[in-house]
């Protein structure tokens, strides 16, 4: 218990205890699988929400191409996934038969060699985490040494989203273009199409969420935790400290592209297809509105207001078609205007202190209970016969 007090406070405790009864007691129960499977892939973009607290919120730091690492994630695992579903049987009506068919299509006659190694499952999860912490690592090794940021970190990363999405779609036969990788059937010969196998990915998505969070947690309470947040307000007092700025900023922009990208991968499992609409910078940009509305500082508002926000989305979409993009953009300045720390700092204004003031009254309580009667007057030391 002790150990557990050290990185999580008892707020920080009901919080993820909240979280997961929510996702795996309340959720699975109060809806059908489609939209069990929906809110599913809503949880796919909380891992960019949670990485963005830490990024941005902790440290200071203004990704806008956070869709970059989702997608390399969602990518990664798509490449897998396609190649299981292109074997020479199922594919013996194409003119190569063994590749993916966008390939054929295109006219490309042999596997390229940067596939191969995606035959591998564990070789693609090895990928899901390295490649993206690679590029992120490349990227904020170029900037934050040169101590760019600000706004200037945040357009240059929103440049990258977009030059990606081009490249993605400029080379079709190697990406699947516009149309990105779909028909995604199994995993290890597992049909990940069923009902059944739609329940189990929203379980192992939601565990994983549970375990990022408590990895973030434990990071933030660490003295790397409040390094973050002392680069964020006196960079220049941490440097002036002996501490290496640069590195403090590449490490929490990796830890969070590593987050997006699980994020992707498992989104890519949930929805059985990866294209580049989902790297780009208007999903760039929605993934930080997520983490705005939730609130930047708390990695439990981000989940929260993920799922807020597209829930919020999907349902002004089916009702009011016309108009759902104004309701959205109304529901993202409403909150901001009159709740600046999102719906954590509702938490934190509002509920949090009744939460203590309730278990306060409880432990008065309990304690006034066991308590010893107060002397009547007629205790030991007055009934007690004087010695002779």
């Amino acid at each position: 218990m002790t150990s557990i007090k050290s990185f999580m406070s008892r707020q920080e405790l009901i919080g993820i205890l909240v979280i997961a009864a929510v996702l795996f007691i309340i959720m699975p129960l109060a809806m059908d699988i489609f939209r069990l499977n929906l809110f599913g892939k809503y949880l796919t973009y909380a891992f960019v929400a949670v990485g963005l607290v830490l990024c941005w919120g902790k440290c200071g730091i203004l990704s806008l191409g956070q869709g970059v690492f989702f997608g390399l994630g969602g990518y990664c695992m798509a490449m897998y996934l396609k190649l299981e579903a292109s074997t020479p049987e199922a594919t013996a009506i194409q003119s190569t038969p063994g590749i993916p068919d966008f390939m054929d299509w295109n006219q490309i006659t042999a596997l390229p060699w940067f596939w191969e190694p995606f035959n591998s499952l564990t070789f693609t999860l090895l990928a899901i985490i390295i490649v993206p912490a690679v590029f992120a690592f490349i990227i904020g090794a170029a900037m934050f040494k040169r101590r760019v940021g600000g706004v200037y970190f945040a357009i240059i990363t929103q440049a990258i989203a977009a030059i990606l999405t081009i490249l993605i779609i400029g080379q079709q036969g190697y990406t699947g273009g516009v149309n990105g990788i779909t028909d995604l059937r199994t995993l290890k010969s597992w049909d990940i199409r069923t009902d059944e196998a739609k329940y189990i990915l929203y379980y192992v998505n939601g565990a994983l969420l549970i375990a990022v969070l408590l990895l973030s947690q434990i990071v933030l309470k660490s003295k790397l935790g409040r390094l973050l947040v002392a680069v964020r307000d006196q960079e220049d007092r941490v440097r002036f400290s002996g501490y290496d700025v640069s590195n403090i900023k590449i490490f929490v922009f990796c830890f969070a592209a590593v987050l997006s990208a699980i994020g992707g991968a498992m989104f890519t499992l949930q929805v059985g297809f990866m294209s580049p609409s989902f790297v780009g910078i208007v999903p760039s940009i929605e993934m930080v509105i997520f983490c705005a509305v939730g609130g930047r500082l708390s990695i439990f508002g981000a989940v929260y207001g993920t799922l807020l926000v597209n829930w919020a989305k999907t349902t002004f979409s089916e009702t009011f078609p016309e108009l759902w993009l104004f309701g959205l953009g109304a529901l993202f300045i409403a909150v901001v205007l009159i709740f600046p720390n999102g719906v954590s700092g509702l938490y934190q204004s509002y509920l949090a202190p009744l939460v203590d003031r309730v278990v306060s009254t409880g432990k008065r309580k309990g304690r006034s209970d066991t308590a010893p009667p107060p002397s009547s007057g007629f205790g030991a030391e007055t009934t007690a016969k004087p010695a002779e």
